[in-house]
């Protein structure tokens, strides 16, 4: 699920890049940044990067199965929606997203221990 996660970040910074100048990139480098935490007997994993952002439409689904904002050919629709099945059913924890347009993406994954 992390990596799933990591690969969806670097797929959008990949886009983001076919439209942007070697200095705007140098300006802004693209960052993944993980964090981790105890937080009352869960292990917490946050995972943001500071890309595009999500639309609250887009946001709304990205945990559907078979949905997918890539390109045809680039995704199943599966990743995100085996992530949370993971977290949430097998694990019995939280996998839950912030996003904002033009601010980047965080997901949020709490364990219990």
């Amino acid at each position: 699920m992390f990596i799933n996660i990591l690969a969806n970040a670097i797929d959008m910074f990949d886009e983001m890049a076919k439209t942007r100048s070697f200095s705007e990139i140098a300006t802004h480098p693209q960052q993944i940044t993980i964090h981790t935490a105890m937080v009352e007997n869960q292990v917490q994993i946050r995972i943001r990067d500071n890309g595009k952002g999500m639309t609250e439409e887009v946001k709304a689904r990205i945990f559907d199965h078979l949905f997918t904002t890539k390109a045809v050919g680039k995704g199943t629709g599966l990743g995100l929606a085996i992530a949370r099945q993971i977290v949430v059913e097998k694990h019995h924890g939280s996998l839950k997203v912030q996003s904002e347009l033009g601010q980047g993406t965080e997901f949020c994954i709490c364990l219990p221990m």
